[in-house]
C-alpha cells in the first residue's frame, strides 16, 4: 500500500501524463491514419518526474516505466489507468512494462510472459506481427519507419543485407521495394522465426528472401570466405550483447569499427550501408573504414513523434562504399 501523500502525488502525475498523451494523440492520429500507420509514440519522459514512455498500437496502449532502484510498484498501474480512461482504451488492451535504465544485455528478447499472442498491425502498405504481451519490445521499432522507407526507395534490383535483423521489418521493406534478394541475419531463433512470419504475412517469397540464424561476426566471416557481396545493407546492433556460446561481449562503443570494416568487405563499389545505434553516448569512429563517405542522417530518420529534447531515440549514418 502507498501512503495518502504519495497516492495524491501519483494521481496528479497520472493526470498530467494522460492530458499530455491525449493532446499528442489528437495531434497525430489523423495524419498517421492517412498514411496507414498503426503504431506511434505519444509520450517519452517529456516531464522529468514522469519517467514513462507511451505508445499507441491501433487501440492498444504499451506503457513502460524507466525503472530505477527506488521505483514504487504501484506507480505504473496508476499511470496506466489514467491513460486508458483518457484515450478510451479498455484495461485488457493496456500493456505495462519496465525499461531498465543503463547497460542491458539482450533484453530485447527477454520474455515477460508466454502468451504467444500476436496482433497484425499496419505500417503503410506492409503488415507486421506485433506481440505486446510477452517481451519488453513488441516486434517493431517504429522510430525507424522513415529509415525503412529510405531503404525501400533504394532497394530496386539490389542484393540487400540486414544484420541484427530482429523481426525482419527492414527486409520486408527492401523486398517490397524490388530488391533482387534479401538476407536477414540474427542470432535469435525467436527473431528469425518472427521475421519469416512477417515475410509470409506480406506474401514475400522464401526463395529470394533468405533468413540466417547465426552470430553476426560468424556470418560475416563465412560470407567473406564464400565471396558473397551486397549492394545495400542495414546494420542496427544492440548497444551491448554477450554471446551465449562463448561469452564474448559486444560493446558498440568499442567494437563498431571492427563490425563496419567486416561489413564493408562484403559491399560492392558504390553500395550503401545504413548504420544505426540507440546508444545514448555514442562516439563514432569511422575514419579507418576506407569508404567514400559516412554522413550522419539522424535528422532525416527520426519521425516527428519520436523527436525529443531529452534524448535522441537513435542515431543513423549513411555510408557510401
Amino acid at each position: 500500500m502507498i501512503d495518502p501523500k504519495s497516492e495524491a502525488k501519483f494521481n496528479n502525475q497520472a493526470e498530467m501524463l494522460a492530458n499530455k498523451a491525449k493532446k499528442q494523440f489528437k495531434h497525430l492520429r489523423k495524419r498517421f491514419k492517412k498514411q496507414n500507420i498503426d503504431i506511434f509514440r505519444l509520450y517519452d519522459w517529456d516531464i522529468p518526474e514522469i519517467r514513462a514512455v507511451v505508445d499507441w498500437y491501433a487501440g492498444h496502449l504499451v506503457i513502460a516505466e524507466y525503472t530505477r532502484k527506488h521505483t514504487v510498484p504501484e506507480w505504473l498501474p496508476i499511470m496506466g489507468k489514467a491513460l486508458a480512461a483518457a484515450l478510451d482504451v479498455p484495461m485488457e488492451k493496456v500493456h505495462l512494462k519496465e525499461r531498465r535504465v543503463g547497460k542491458q544485455d539482450g533484453h530485447r528478447y527477454e520474455r515477460l510472459d508466454h502468451t504467444n499472442a500476436r496482433i497484425v498491425m499496419n505500417e503503410r502498405d506492409l503488415k507486421f506481427h506485433i506481440n505486446p504481451y510477452d517481451y519488453v519490445d513488441t516486434g517493431l521499432f517504429s522510430d525507424h519507419r522513415n529509415t525503412r522507407m529510405m531503404v525501400r526507395e533504394m532497394a530496386d534490383g539490389k542484393d540487400f543485407l540486414n544484420l541484427y535483423c530482429y523481426t525482419g521489418s527492414f527486409s520486408c521493406y527492401a523486398a517490397k521495394g524490388g530488391a533482387r534478394t534479401t538476407t536477414s541475419v540474427d542470432r535469435s531463433e525467436t527473431a528469425v522465426t518472427w521475421a519469416r512470419e512477417n515475410m509470409e504475412l506480406n506474401a514475400l517469397g522464401a526463395e529470394t528472401n533468405m533468413l540466417v540464424q547465426a552470430p553476426t561476426f560468424e556470418f560475416l566471416e563465412q560470407a567473406a570466405a564464400e565471396n558473397r557481396t551486397f549492394d545495400l545493407a542495414v546494420v542496427d546492433p544492440p548497444s551491448f550483447s554477450t554471446s551465449r556460446d562463448n561469452g564474448e561481449e559486444f560493446d558498440i562503443a568499442r567494437h563498431h569499427p571492427r563490425l563496419l570494416r567486416a561489413v564493408v568487405r562484403l559491399m560492392r563499389p558504390g553500395s550503401t550501408i545504413f548504420f544505426s545505434t540507440n546508444h545514448q553516448n555514442f562516439n563514432p569512429k569511422m575514419d579507418g573504414l576506407g569508404v567514400t563517405e559516412a554522413v550522419e542522417i539522424t535528422s532525416q530518420t527520426i519521425p516527428e513523434d519520436y523527436r525529443s529534447k531529452k534524448k535522441t531515440i537513435h542515431r543513423c549514418w549513411k555510408i557510401r562504399v
